[in-house]
């Protein structure tokens, strides 16, 4: 099938914040440009999901009337690249509170994961920080950041800024019950 662009590419029509995977970070062929973006078929040769919401005239699945459908069921307990625990929650707030004020919420936090990959990333925590900002709530998030500013010294060496980054993300996911690990 031929895909159409989609508008937003950064969130998935089935759910998964395709702007919070490790795959979009990653330069060479195994990057993706998200759900339809720019050179989508390079990455991704079919897509179900994606398949049937464009042959019938949706940008998001939540706006059929048999979502969620069987083809939702398809990853079980189990992530790839990125987590899949969340997606029909995002959909679902998706709905409830309208697609820009998704959107919005959606690129603060890819613009904070992105701060994090520039400045406090020792070349090994890529995953860890796109599954943390990806399960936790945008506020717990915003609320590590500060507490991320406040302990690191721009003079600590890369490695001591992720240990630190990472120690405060895994303390705020503990403190909500919130496994910040992707399922295998």
């Amino acid at each position: 099938m031929e895909y159409k662009t989609r508008k937003y590419p950064l969130f998935s029509n089935c759910g998964l914040l395709c702007g919070l995977c490790p795959r979009y970070y990653t330069d060479g062929p195994s990057k993706c440009t998200g759900c339809a973006g720019e050179g989508f078929l390079k990455v991704h040769p079919t897509c179900g999901i994606l398949s049937c919401a464009q042959r019938n005239g949706f940008e998001f699945c939540y706006e059929c009337d048999d979502f969620p459908c069987k083809r939702h069921n398809r990853w079980g307990d189990s992530d790839s690249f990125i987590t899949h625990r969340n997606y029909l929650l995002n959909l679902e707030k998706a709905k409830q509170i309208g697609i820009e004020a998704y959107m919005a919420e959606l690129n603060e936090k890819v613009r904070i994961l992105e701060e994090l990959l520039n400045n406090y990333n020792d070349g090994r925590r890529k995953s860890f920080y796109c599954t943390a900002v990806n399960l936790m709530d945008l506020d717990d998030v915003k609320i590590v950041m500060d507490q991320i500013g406040n302990e690191v010294d721009p003079e600590m060496d890369a490695k001591t800024k992720a240990l630190t980054a990472a120690r405060l993300f895994s303390e705020m996911a503990e403190k909500r019950s919130v496994p910040i690990k992707l399922r295998k």
